[in-house]
This record gives C-alpha cells, structure tokens and sequence, in this order.
C-alpha cells in the first residue's frame, strides 16, 4: 500500500488526523480538493466572526456617546473588509499546508474518488492505502423552489462585490441570524423568513424567545412559520420572493440559509461498499468506523455534531486510537458552543425541555441590563440561565444570549465537564462588577419544571 492512512478532505478534522496520526509514524497522505482548512477557516467560522466584529463597530459609535464621547458615524468599506478577510484566510491557508509538510505529511491539492475499498483517484494517480478517513465536511442546502438559482448561499455571501442595502434572509439557524446581525448591522435592511414559530430550532424555548425579541429590538424584521413558492428577477435586477401565501419581499439580495448537507455525491461510496443515510450522511458508529472496517469518517460528514472542534476531537481521537501509544480522550456530554447573534449566544448541555425528559429539573434565570447599556441606553438585555437536575443537583445546562456569551460559556463547559453542582457554583466567589458573576449568584429558583417523560 502507498499509505498506511489515507484521509479526503483537508478541513480542520482531517489536517488534525493527519498530523497526529504522523506524529506516531504512519505514513500519512491526505488529498483536498478547494481549500486548506475547509468551510470554517474559508466560507463559514472565521469569516463569519470577522464579519459579525465589523458589524459591531457602527453600534460602538452610537453607544459612546453615553460615555461623552463626541464621536461621529462614518461610512462603511465593503471593499476593504473583504481584502483583509481574504488576507487572513489566505494566512491560515498557509498555515495549514505549513503544518502538514513540517509534520511528515504527503498532500494532494485535488478530489480523491474512491476506486474500491483500498484505493482512490487523486487527479491522475492511483493511491492505495491500508486505512481511510472521509472528512470532506458539508455544503449548504438549496431550496427547491422556482427561481432558487437567483439566490445565494452563505459560501457565496463571503465573496459578494457590493454590500447589498436590501436582503431577505430564509433560514432561522444560527447561519440565517449571524448573517441577519451582519448585514443589519453593515447598515442593510433586513427581513428574516423561517418555518418555525421561532429561530434556532433545538435550542432552548426560552433562549428562543429572548433571541427573538433582541433581532427585532437590532432592527431586523422577523417572519415566522412561512413557506417558499418562487423567486424572481425584476427588471431593475432586484429579487422578489413570494410565499405560498401570497405575500412576497422585494430586495438586492436573497440569501437562503437552511442548512447543510453532507458533501458525500461525488466521493465515490458505492465502489468503496461505505453506507450513507437518507441524507447523505455517512453512517458511523461510535467509534467513527463506517460499514467499512477499515474506514472511517469524522466531522461533519457524519452529521453527528456538526463543530470544528467536534471534528479536531474526533480527528485526534481517531489517529491516537489507529496508530499512538495512548489515547487522548474528550467529553461531548456537554460541549459548549456560540452563536455569534445580536448579541450572542452561549450554551453548554441540555435544554430545560430536553433535561424534564430524563427528569425534573430546577431553573434559575436572570434577566437584567447590563452595566455598560444602562450608559449606552441601548436597550441589548441579558439572559442566563441554569437548568439543574433536581435528584442530583448537578448542573444540566448553561445558557446564555447577551455580550460576551461565548467568551464565558468555554469556562462554564469545564465546570459541567467535571460534574459540577448547583452547589458547586453557589460557593465560587464572583469577579465584581462583570455580567459573569451573576452565574455564581443565582440564589434564588425561578421555577420547578417536572419530568415531561418526552420531549
């Protein structure tokens, strides 16, 4: 065989399985076919954040004068945001070839098709190897509607030549609200359009509702529980979009956020005998093998828990397991993550609704102004919120939608990592004055939700 371990796809994932799996001595290629560091480092987490920061800036200008600031609003460079985002990301690129050659790594810049299950097509060679790792990622979901092709898709929505002063949003999952904060906050006017009576399906009821209320509060005009019927191109080039209810939106841009779909079509999974779920997904067990025991896939192709990190961990994970002397472990009970909203999201394991079905539940939330905001008069409220299983008193789940969510709910995730209790928060010293100290000073239960049985 050409290589002991073979991984398609060079996304955070695979380059982590590549390199640990290196570092052991296995002789390691790995094929990539668009760009090194895969969605998040190219069209999804990194340029996103970059975006969602510039949009902070105009709310900052407004917020200082508060503070006796005379500062005045300027006009924004969508050129410029988009050369130093590209600036970044072609950093990383480099970044990341740079790791792969320095770790021993043989690298491909092209598709790899499985041929059968031991060999593979990268551009015009023919590469064997004993082990597989599929780890080419997801790609966005299109609508099936008339006129879909006249939209975009968040891949797209990184490279748009013009800031658009007009956009209808269609999603209401994390990509549909960062993107809605984005814009709205570049200056566009903004409609979001989701199925659902509220955004972020999966996430905490209350959570929901309070993230409802901060978009609209942002100025962004929500619409819930609506359908697509078609899209269309006006004559001036503007797009309307009509539902199946006859109302329609006119606007520069349509954006359609509504998920992502495994990347698995052109990949070759029949000659290599891997199944593939309904949607596409590559069907794993928990150990990340495939129906082929000596394949696996990692990350989001698997549509377990579609995370960079999630995919680091089960890349590393997967090549200390295959070929090192130990085995570094993780804990996905409770993984903290963000939603980079207006303002942001952090949340760490169960929802309320999700902990009353294993059993009941106390619920302690606080809701309140932030120190900086009573100066600002921005009217930008904070949520938090601990949901604690009653016969153990340990903490269940940790959510959050107010400033810095996310930086706080990394360090909330250690604590539920390691078991800790109610009690356990009630006794750590609070940092004062900071919105984080209001996690170790929820004293009093807001309520008692009993075990639902179901969801």
């Amino acid at each position: 065989m050409d290589f002991d371990l073979f991984i398609i796809g060079g996304g955070s994932g695979g380059v982590r399985c590549a390199r640990i799996a290196a570092s052991h001595g296995a002789r390691v290629g790995i094929a990539e076919e668009r760009h090194w560091g895969g969605t998040c480092v190219n069209v999804g987490c990194v340029p996103k954040k970059l975006m969602v920061q510039a949009a902070e800036y105009g709310a900052w200008v407004q917020d200082s004068h508060g503070f006796g600031w005379n500062t005045q609003a300027g006009t924004h460079d969508w050129a410029a945001l988009m050369a130093a985002k590209d600036a970044e990301i072609k950093r990383l690129n480099g970044i990341y070839v740079k790791l792969l050659e320095n770790s021993g790594v043989t690298w491909f810049f092209d598709r790899a098709i499985f041929l059968d299950p031991h060999t593979v097509q990268v551009g015009d060679r023919r590469i064997t190897a004993e082990k597989f790792v599929i780890a080419v990622g997801g790609q966005p979901a299109w609508p099936e509607i008339e006129g879909a092709d006249l939209g975009i898709v968040s891949d797209q929505a990184f490279e748009l030549p013009h800031m658009p002063r007009r956009v209808t949003l269609v999603g209401g999952g994390y990509i549909g609200v960062e993107f809605a904060g984005i814009f709205r906050g570049l200056g566009a006017d903004v409609d979001l359009l989701y199925r659902q009576r509220l955004p972020l399906r999966g996430f905490d009821h209350e959570l929901r509702e309070g993230l409802a209320d901060a978009l609209q509060a942002h100025g962004i005009r929500l619409h819930p529980s609506v359908l697509l019927h078609r899209l269309e191109e006006l004559p001036d080039g503007s797009k309307r979009l009509h539902l199946t209810d006859g109302r329609s939106f006119d606007s520069d841009l349509v954006f359609f956020a509504l998920g992502r779909t495994p990347n698995t079509q052109t990949l070759g999974t029949e000659a290599a005998g891997v199944t593939l779920a309904p949607n596409g997904a590559v069907v794993v067990n928990a150990q990340n093998v495939t129906s082929q025991p000596h394949i696996f896939a990692i990350g989001d192709v698997s549509n377990k828990m579609n995370l960079t990190p999630v995919a680091i961990a089960e890349g590393h994970h997967l090549a200390d397991r295959l070929f090192g002397p130990s085995i570094r472990t993780w804990s996905f009970d409770a993984i903290p993550t963000a939603v980079f909203s207006v303002p942001p999201i952090g949340t760490c394991g169960l929802s309320e609704e999700q902990a009353a079905a294993h059993g009941a539940v106390d619920i302690y939330v606080a809701k309140f102004l932030p120190m900086r905001h009573t100066i600002s008069g921005r009217q930008r409220r904070t949520l938090m919120k601990l949901v604690v299983d009653q016969a153990t008193q340990r903490v269940v789940g940790a959510h959050m939608l107010g400033d810095d969510a996310g930086e706080m709910m990394q360090a909330i995730g250690i604590a539920m990592t390691a078991g800790a209790t109610k009690s356990d928060f009630d006794r750590t010293i609070g940092i004062h004055p900071t919105s984080a100290e209001e996690w170790v000073t929820l004293r009093t239960r807001t309520r008692v939700t009993p075990h639902t049985a179901t969801l």
